[in-house]
């Protein structure tokens, strides 16, 4: 449920030298109403892990290793809770049990490396949900495990989800997961939501030429061996070094050199709730025409 999430097109430039290495140039970002950008460190400190949480891609290297898995899901609660000590450890046993990790006292004492990779992010998952998130970003949260506990992880975070309503933002180049667990989709290339609508409609009917080649480059169960799967020639752009126009025109097979490269599309609506950043769509727009190859 991400109705507590409001975004607007955030600007952010990279440069590796400057310190921070990268800024907010421009847009917004409201969390339940409340406006992030341009706030204080010391606000945005309250916030990171108690109304915002994150789930990284690798648990093998997300937690600290000189403390316990204890220590690590307790020290958020402490923080942003309050708690003392013991009242910290009775909760930690109890967020153990809920993301199904077996003996927690005995877990609640060990190390990083003492287990897992899949109760690895397990942990990371109860560290999340230690303050009971509004938004949890996840990114990647699978891709570091196999696929048996991959399936055990999404479907521990969706049930998570149903009883907190906090709502989870999933960063993922997985069509699978996102079948599985979402309910809307941005589908997003060179930095740019390309296309978004829910999940029945970007699978059902994609727009956006890019959307339609990745899951054209899907494999099919009912494919023959010899079979080569669809790929889209050319590479993405550079984020920092933006060709003008669409960002997708050279390697679109549907780009038309009369409009495509002069300037960026905007976005545009298909059905309800259903909308895609392409000319294609653009109504003022004349029947599209290819380029050559």
């Amino acid at each position: 449920d991400m109705s507590g999430l409001r975004y607007g097109k955030v600007c952010i430039l990279s440069d590796a030298d400057a310190d921070p290495p990268a800024r907010i140039a421009g847009g917004s970002v409201l969390l339940e109403g409340e406006e992030l950008v341009g706030r204080p460190e010391k606000f945005l400190r309250s916030v990171r892990g108690a109304r915002i949480a994150m789930v990284f891609q690798d648990p093998f290297s997300s937690l600290n290793p000189t403390m316990t898995l204890g220590e690590q899901i307790a020290e958020p609660i402490r923080l942003h809770k309050g708690l003392g000590r013991s009242a910290a450890k009775q909760e930690v046993l109890r967020l153990l049990h809920a993301v199904r990790i077996p003996s927690p006292e005995t877990r609640f004492r060990q190390y990083p490396h003492e287990v897992s990779g899949g109760q690895r992010q397990r942990v990371m998952i109860a560290i999340a949900f230690a303050c009971n998130p509004a938004l949890l970003i996840a990114d990647e949260p699978t891709t570091a495990l196999d696929v048996t506990v991959q399936a055990q992880v999404l479907g521990l975070m969706a049930d998570l989800q149903k009883s907190t309503g906090t709502g989870i933002l999933l960063i993922t180049h997985d069509f699978g997961v996102v079948a599985q667990v979402c309910d809307r989709v941005l589908v997003m290339y060179a930095g740019q939501i390309v296309e978004s609508g829910t999940t029945e409609q970007i699978f059902r009917a994609p727009r956006h030429p890019y959307t339609q080649g990745l899951l054209a480059s899907l494999p099919r169960a009912d494919a023959k061996k010899t079979d080569r799967l669809p790929s889209m020639s050319g590479q993405a752009p550079s984020v920092t070094q933006l060709p003008p126009g669409c960002p997708f025109y050279e390697r679109c097979p549907h780009a038309m050199p009369q409009i495509c490269p002069t300037r960026e599309p905007e976005s545009f609506e298909t059905e309800p709730g259903h909308t895609v950043r392409c000319y294609l769509y653009d109504p003022s727009v004349n029947l599209p025409l290819k380029k050559e190859a």
